[in-house]
């Protein structure tokens, strides 16, 4: 089973949940990439899922149009910005979804509350996306 997770800068949403699905089943192909990725990977996404043994830190941040052309059984948005601007697939895909997150790299304030702000979107895209494929991923 092929998944594509899109976002805007493929640095932070769709990384952690690129490294949640793969580590539910190592058998999917897990792909992400941005709308208008960003190049590198955002340091605190990085470290967030680290805290709980997830590396992504080998994950590179590739721009959408490196997958435009495959086959796809699911392509999951993860922020409104790619939702919005999603691009059209010429490949197949089976099941395109939204499952939106707060964007934690916007956080302001003191160091302690931006890090729970990604510890909470972290919290929220595994608990989502431990759903999706306990529902729906596993199944099929």
């Amino acid at each position: 089973m092929k998944v594509l997770i899109l976002c805007t800068g493929n640095s932070c949403r769709s990384q952690m949940a690129h490294g949640f699905l793969q580590s539910f089943d190592a058998s999917l192909t897990v792909c992400s990439a941005g709308t208008e990725a960003s190049g590198k990977l955002n340091e605190k996404a990085v470290a967030a899922m680290k805290e709980i043994g997830i590396d992504i830190s080998h994950h590179t941040s590739d721009s959408v149009d490196l997958y435009l052309n495959e086959e796809w059984d699911y392509v999951i948005t993860v922020c409104g910005g790619a939702n919005e601007s999603c691009p059209a697939f010429l490949g197949k895909v089976k099941h395109r979804l939204h499952i939106g997150f707060d964007d934690p790299s916007h956080a302001v304030g003191t160091e302690e509350f931006i890090n729970n702000e990604f510890i909470r979107v972290r919290d929220e895209i595994k608990t989502a996306f431990g759903k999706l494929y306990n529902e729906q991923l596993k199944a099929e």
